[in-house]
């Protein structure tokens, strides 16, 4: 050990050596051009980046924790870290071992120049023995024959600014692609050429200004949704845009509710997503089935559902499920309930708790919801009429061929992959209560204020999981998800779903309506919105959410807001609040075209 010591503090006074003759006249290649970083944001440059561990692929099983070996930038660094995935971080003078960090398989350093000290070198490297480790270095170059010893891959950018440690965080997830190479000798290992070219596989967090979007230009969605909180058609608010697979904006609004000393609104807010629920949960899910041959989108229900078959439901196609042609009646499921049903104290008999002082008995969504839906007549076969039991339905599909709670299988399956890190269902149960925004005081079943519990009496009479309604997100996790269907089912270099499967399910699939396979559609002329191109799919929520890809522009649109606080109100409808500030967005982004497309 004395020797490995005594021939970092070699190394490292050589550093310091070369640093102080230095001229800055290291610069990084780009395209075959030279790029000054005085005048512009300089490329990073990759290194040992052999394996293609740089950008992250599926993050499902990282546990991730971001290490500042020296940097004034920690904050911000982690805060976009965070856009991607769930992390954790740490000061590495308050790291004794790499034991210490024991339950964390992917370490990120973040080091300037003059910190790449023996110990920060050896501490890195002890945790390479265990660990997937990334080094994110800033500052002069000569100081990166420090890093030779290394053999993790290094993201080196001459400047330590907010703007480089944020470009470093989204070359290491994709959301920013590598593209510097040295144009110098630093050191036998690292030398004139060295550098590893990746591509965006993610979302790209910029500044809009740099597609020719101007803040006035956007100004507009301000004031549109200031003007429906002044007139109480919501109390708060998130609107993100995404264009190009750059998010160009992403603003949040008012507070938690009209009181104004209470919680301000922030972007990462929890949402109830009602409706979203079928396009975001369900369909999805019944994607990836189809793309294993596990649905056949033709046959009955009574070919995944025992019992189905003996009900006059079992000739119905999934196709007509998922296009709200199946006949299904829409059902009051309050209106069956009876006082044995609830208790306002848990047991072994009333173990489903629905909010606080009001529990379920144990399998009354089997017992007594299902049974309702298999013996409802269906008055409307082949025409289109919009019903929640059509995905309450497929839900049981889902799960019959699954063998997995639907729950589960989409955080398994996609959420947590995808990096959606407050997507799912009962998030009363993950996260602290002042992270998700309240929906509504509610005065007739359940008589509390409901905040993370499902506002869909259907859905919480289900346990909080239904095929329709229950999932709650932010509008970050949203936009991953549809970028991953925009992007043809493919995301972080990895493909969820068929290209073909997306093409078909999103596009028109009835003779009677717009509707696609489980996914709502812009009808051109005038829905959603004036603006918005035919080719448009997506769905809204009854609490006041709403999300539209439209694949013309590759554009996608998210609105949330918990409108129905403190009672439902139909001014956020009637104002076309969600519409009009689609509209803006078209309007906004319009003879910016060029400008994205050199982004790209």
């Amino acid at each position: 050990m004395r020797t490995k010591l005594l021939t970092h503090s070699i190394l490292f006074k050589a550093v310091l050596i070369i640093l102080f003759i230095s001229t800055g006249s290291f610069k990084f290649a780009h395209h075959g051009t030279i790029l000054n970083p005085e005048t512009r944001q300089a490329p990073a440059v990759l290194l040992n980046n052999e394996s293609g561990i740089v950008p992250f692929k599926d993050l499902s099983q990282r546990r991730i924790v971001s290490i500042n070996a020296g940097s004034d930038y920690s904050v911000e660094f982690n805060a976009m870290l965070g856009k991607y995935s769930e992390i954790s971080s740490i000061h590495a003078q308050d790291i004794k071992s790499i034991q210490q960090l024991s339950q964390f398989n992917t370490f990120i350093f973040l080091v300037k120049d003059g910190d790449l000290l023996p110990k920060t070198i050896d501490l890195i490297l002890a945790a390479e023995k265990s660990k997937q480790v990334i080094v994110a270095c800033f500052g002069n170059t000569a100081a990166l024959a420090a890093l030779d010893p290394i053999s993790s891959p290094v993201i080196w950018n001459p400047e330590h600014t907010v703007a480089s440690v944020e470009q470093t965080a989204q070359i290491i997830f994709g959301g920013e692609a590598a593209s510097g190479t040295l144009n110098q000798n630093v050191s036998s290992k690292f030398i004139n050429g060295s550098g590893f070219s990746t591509v965006r596989t993610r979302l790209r967090y910029i500044d809009p200004e740099a597609f020719g979007i101007s803040q006035a230009r956007l100004g507009k969605i301000d004031a549109i949704v200031n003007d429906a909180i002044r007139q109480h058609a919501t109390p708060s608010a998130v609107v993100m845009v995404v264009k190009d697979g750059n998010v160009i904006f992403n603003k949040a609004y008012g507070h938690h509710t009209y009181d104004e000393n209470d919680i301000p609104t922030r972007v990462d807010d929890i949402y109830d997503l009602a409706s979203v629920t079928k396009i975001a949960a369900t369909t999805i899910a019944a994607m990836r089935l189809y793309d294993q041959n596990k649905l056949d989108l033709d046959a009955g229900l009574g070919t995944y559902l025992e019992d189905v078959r003996a009900t006059n439901k079992s000739e119905i196609p999934l196709r007509d499920v998922l296009l709200h042609q199946a006949g299904f009646v829409n059902l009051d499921f309050f209106s069956y309930l009876k006082p044995q049903d609830h208790s306002t104290d848990s047991s072994e008999l009333y173990s489903a708790k629905i909010a606080d002082h009001y529990y379920l008995r144990n399998n009354y969504y089997k017992d007594v919801m299902w049974e309702k839906m298999l013996r409802t007549p269906l008055p409307t076969r082949g025409r289109y009429v919009y019903s929640d039991i059509s995905m309450y339905v497929m839900k049981e599909v889902i799960e019959k061929q699954t063998l997995q709670p639907l729950d589960q299988y989409m955080s398994h399956e996609f959420y947590s992959s995808l990096g959606m890190r407050t997507a799912g269902f009962n998030p009363i149960k993950r996260f602290a209560k002042d992270r998700i925004v309240p929906t509504e005081m509610d005065g007739y079943f359940r008589k509390t204020l409901l905040q993370g519990i499902v506002h869909d009496s259907g859905a919480s009479l289900a346990n909080g999981v239904a095929g329709h309604a229950g999932l709650f997100a932010s509008a970050n996790d949203l936009a991953i998800l549809n970028q991953m269907l925009l992007n043809g089912g493919s995301y972080g270099g990895v493909e969820y779903i068929r290209p073909e499967t997306v093409s078909l399910f999103t596009s028109s699939q009835s003779n009677v309506s717009r509707r696609g396979l489980g996914f709502d559609r812009g009808n051109g002329t005038g829905y959603p919105s004036d603006l918005a191109s035919p080719e448009s799919f997506g769905h809204t929520g009854y609490t006041g959410t709403c999300v539209w890809v439209d694949p013309n522009e590759k554009l996608v649109y998210i609105f949330l807001s918990n409108r129905v606080y403190p009672s439902a109100s139909n001014k956020l409808n009637s104002l076309r609040v969600r519409a009009r500030i689609q509209d803006a967005i078209y309007e906004a982004i319009s003879g910016s075209q060029e400008n994205f497309a050199q982004a790209r």
